[in-house]
């Protein structure tokens, strides 16, 4: 099964342009994908209430990819700073756990995404920090992305591979610009029989090695994939979907509000409908114009 999402559901007008949707944009989302990343979570462990709204506003089909915290890969440099505001790094885990358990008990938790920086070489300490995080998640289903190349060099990628697949972990198939060692090819591959992770972050280079600049967010994922690099991604899913159950294939081409569109264009590659059942649009109801009596 090929299930299409984007990442985060707030910034795709293309979705909300119906009477009422603005209201509550997950549940509006939720009429037209099946999936979503979870992108908050990377800035803030949220509160199990938070995440039971979540649970609670979309069908019961409906499945999350949640992404690690920042703490929990890396991303907060600086020892024991990296796990504020929690105590330890065993808090931050916990607090983590107790955000996911609404998704879990809902049956809708697909995986917790660890993205892992472009700094996170392929050495030693932190091979062991990657064991150290899939025995603190327990049996929570978990996914591996890298940013850093060294993880996917000629000599390295099957032992890569091996490693993600005999430690427990999905791999996450990414497609994004390479912009020398802080990006990572397009791995097409599977590590777990049941779910793959594919996300398409874009192709803009010069946005990729934006990070630091004062417009980086909007410019870092600003693309619009054409109709043959989508062609392109048809035919992978196609081969990804005969090795795991579920292939989930997120969009992050979001700078510019290219991604809702990108993966309703997939959907119709795929001969996918929305779950709504259809790809049109009710349009609002225009104000009757008032009739002018004394003209």
């Amino acid at each position: 099964m090929i299930r299409i999402g984007l990442a985060g559901w707030g910034d795709h007008p293309t979705l909300y342009k119906e009477p009422g949707a603005k209201k509550n944009k997950l549940a509006a989302y939720s009429r037209w994908f099946n999936s979503v990343e979870v992108d908050s979570t990377f800035y803030a462990v949220q509160s199990p209430e938070l995440m039971k709204r979540g649970a609670d506003d979309t069908p019961p089909e409906f499945r999350f990819v949640v992404k690690a915290y920042q703490g929990m890969t890396g991303y907060s440099r600086g020892g024991g700073s990296s796990y504020k505001p929690f105590a330890s790094e065993e808090a931050m885990y916990a607090a983590f756990h107790e955000s996911l358990a609404p998704l879990r008990e809902a049956g809708k938790l697909a995986a917790v995404l660890f993205q892992y920086p472009p700094w996170f070489d392929c050495s030693r300490p932190y091979v062991d920090q990657i064991r150290k995080a899939k025995r603190l998640m327990g049996d929570v289903p978990v996914a591996l992305e890298f940013r850093h190349q060294s993880w996917f060099e000629p000599d390295m990628r099957e032992r890569t591979l091996d490693f993600t697949r005999r430690e427990g972990w999905m791999h996450t198939v990414c497609d994004e610009p390479q912009a020398g060692e802080g990006s990572v090819p397009i791995v097409e591959a599977a590590t777990d029989e049941k779910v793959t992770i594919v996300r398409l972050h874009g192709r803009n280079k010069e946005g990729w090695v934006s990070t630091g600049q004062p417009n980086w967010r909007e410019i870092r994922y600003l693309y619009r994939y054409n109709k043959d690099e989508l062609e392109e991604w048809v035919e992978r899913l196609r081969r990804l979907d005969e090795l795991s159950q579920t292939v989930y294939i997120l969009f992050n081409n979001n700078s510019g509000g290219d991604a809702a569109d990108n993966a309703l264009q997939l959907m119709q590659m795929l001969d996918q409908l929305p779950v709504r059942g259809a790809f049109e649009q009710v349009k609002p109801v225009e104000e009757a114009e008032q009739l002018e009596l004394f003209d």
